[in-house]
C-alpha cells in the first residue's frame, strides 16, 4: 500500500530490473513515486516489473534500455525520463558489477569494467542528471558498499572502485548542494552474489556479522526511502546497512 510519501515524484534507477534494485524500485513505487527502470540485458524481467507498476498505477513505470559504459550517452537515460515523466528528483545509481581480481590476475579489461559501472557510471550520470535534480531539489541516492572502507579480499579492484564512489558521493554532495543532496547506502550480507559464493563462506560471512543473520533486499529499499522521502536535511552521508558487519 502506498503511503504517499513521493507522490508525484520520479525515480530514475540503474539495474532497477532485478535483485536489491527491483526491491528499492518497488518500494520507492509503492509510496507514490514514477520509476523509469534502467535494464542492460534483463529485458523480460525489466518488461514485468513495468508491468506489474503499471497494473496498480497507470502509467507510472517506463524500462529504458542502456551500456552504461558508454558513458557518452548517459544523457539519454535523463532525457527519456524527462521526456516521458515530465520531471526528474531521484537517481539511484545502482548498477554494478562484482567479481574476483586477486593479484597477478587483474586485467585492464576487468579495471575498466570495474572502475567504469561502480564509479565512472554513477559520477558521469550524475553529471548529466544535476541541472535536472536541481531544477526539482531532487537527490542522488549512490549504492556503495561496506567494503569501500573494509577491503574485500581478492576485490581489489571493486573494493577501490566502491571507495571512490563513497568519496564521490561526499564530494557530490558539497558540489551541488543546496540544491541536491546526494547519499549512499553500504550494503552488507543482504543477498549472496549469483555463483559466487558456497555454504562454507557464507557461514564465515553470517558469524561475523553482529546480529548473525542476514538482511534482505527489502532493508535496503527502506533505507533508500528514508533518504528518498524522510530526509530532507541529510546530505553527504553514507549509511551502512549491514547488521553490523562494519564493526
Amino acid at each position: 500500500m502506498s503511503d504517499g510519501s513521493l507522490a508525484g515524484k520520479t525515480v530514475l534507477i540503474t539495474g532497477g530490473a532485478r535483485r536489491v534494485g527491483a526491491a528499492i524500485a518497488r518500494e520507492l513505487h509503492a509510496a507514490g513515486a514514477s520509476i523509469a527502470i534502467h535494464f542492460r540485458r534483463s529485458a523480460s524481467d525489466a518488461a514485468m516489473l513495468a508491468a506489474e507498476f503499471n497494473d496498480r498505477r497507470a502509467k507510472s513505470a517506463a524500462t529504458v534500455r542502456a551500456d552504461l559504459l558508454d558513458v557518452g550517452n548517459l544523457g539519454a537515460l535523463v532525457e527519456f525520463t524527462l521526456r516521458h515523466f515530465g520531471s526528474l528528483d531521484v537517481l539511484v545509481n545502482n548498477a554494478s558489477t562484482f567479481y574476483e581480481t586477486p593479484i597477478g590476475k587483474i586485467t585492464p579489461a576487468a579495471w575498466d569494467d570495474l572502475m567504469g559501472t561502480n564509479l565512472k557510471v554513477p559520477l558521469f550520470l550524475s553529471q548529466a542528471a544535476a541541472p535536472a535534480l536541481k531544477a526539482r531539489q531532487g537527490l542522488i541516492l549512490n549504492i556503495v558498499d561496506i567494503h569501500a572502507l573494509r577491503p574485500l579480499r581478492s576485490y581489489t579492484v571493486y573494493s577501490a572502485a566502491k571507495a571512490g564512489l563513497h568519496l564521490v558521493t561526499r564530494s557530490l554532495a558539497k558540489e551541488l548542494g543546496p540544491d541536491v543532496r546526494v547519499n549512499g547506502i553500504a550494503p552488507g550480507p543482504v543477498m549472496w552474489p549469483e555463483g559466487q559464493t558456497n555454504e562454507a563462506q557464507r557461514a564465515k560471512i553470517i558469524e561475523r556479522t553482529l546480529l548473525k543473520r542476514m538482511g534482505t533486499p527489502q532493508d535496503i529499499s527502506r533505507a533508500a526511502l528514508f533518504f528518498a522521502a524522510h530526509a530532507p536535511f541529510v546530505t553527504g552521508q553514507v549509511l551502512a546497512v549491514d547488521g553490523g558487519r562494519s564493526v
